[in-house]
């Protein structure tokens, strides 16, 4: 028989399932409990309130991508790296899309959290920096020091602000698909478009098929 989930992890998991589909903002302990079929005082018994649940959630997502977010160890860069990033980098979004969507709030609501995140950030963006350099270093992409910097940065701000962008522009903004995610992991992809060396450009080039999404299927536009 398979371990019995600790009511703990449960309530942890309910929520995320919650947030992801609704939004942080519309869901409360109550909604949560009534979710799980407990009591909200068997909630509070493991969570104080939602900002202990969220993070939880926090932690769970700052441990995933510090887990990945980091050049390879011993041996030069390649595209498959590249692939494995964007791929990593698409799960996260999804899996934790609801902290993406709701960011500023949450922050704004946590001083403690907003002080974790900016640590977090920060260290994304040095890791990223990392690991364009190591690309450049393997002749995958040529850039010079601030090309790197800028890629960075420019590539952090379209993760972050991805979901967000896409609950402004949606009719539904409750239900986002992955495949509409995917779209904000290809817009990272095109700005390296102009620095690919033409010795990896085929590879390159498959990558962006791969991840391409049109435009009009992450909006759910109607043709």
């Amino acid at each position: 028989m398979a371990p019995r989930i600790k009511t703990s992890e449960r309530i942890v998991q309910n929520s995320l399932e919650l947030f992801n589909q609704q939004g942080e903002r519309s869901i409360s302990t109550n909604h949560i409990a009534a979710h799980m079929e407990i009591s909200p005082g068997n909630l509070y018994y493991h969570f104080p309130n939602k900002q202990a649940i969220i993070a939880v959630l926090f932690s769970e997502y700052e441990s995933l991508v510090d887990s990945f977010l980091r050049p390879p160890q011993g041996r030069a860069a390649t595209v498959e790296d590249k692939r494995y990033y964007l791929q990593e980098l698409l799960a996260a979004m999804w899996r934790y899309r609801f902290l993406h969507r709701d960011l500023e709030h949450l922050l704004d609501s946590d001083p403690e959290l907003a002080a974790r995140y900016r640590r977090f950030s920060q260290r994304c963006v040095i890791q990223g920096t990392a690991i364009y350099k190591g690309f450049v270093e393997a002749g995958i992409l040529k850039m010079d020091r601030v090309q790197i910097e800028s890629l960075t940065l420019n590539a952090w701000i379209i993760l972050t602000s991805w979901v967000r962008f896409l609950c402004t522009t949606r009719e539904n903004s409750n239900h986002l698909s992955e495949q509409a995610i995917k779209r904000g992991v290809y817009q990272v992809l095109v700005l390296e478009a102009g620095f690919v060396t033409d010795q990896s450009r085929d590879a390159v080039n498959a990558l962006f098929e791969e991840f391409y999404v049109p435009l009009a299927q992450a909006l759910e536009e109607v043709q």
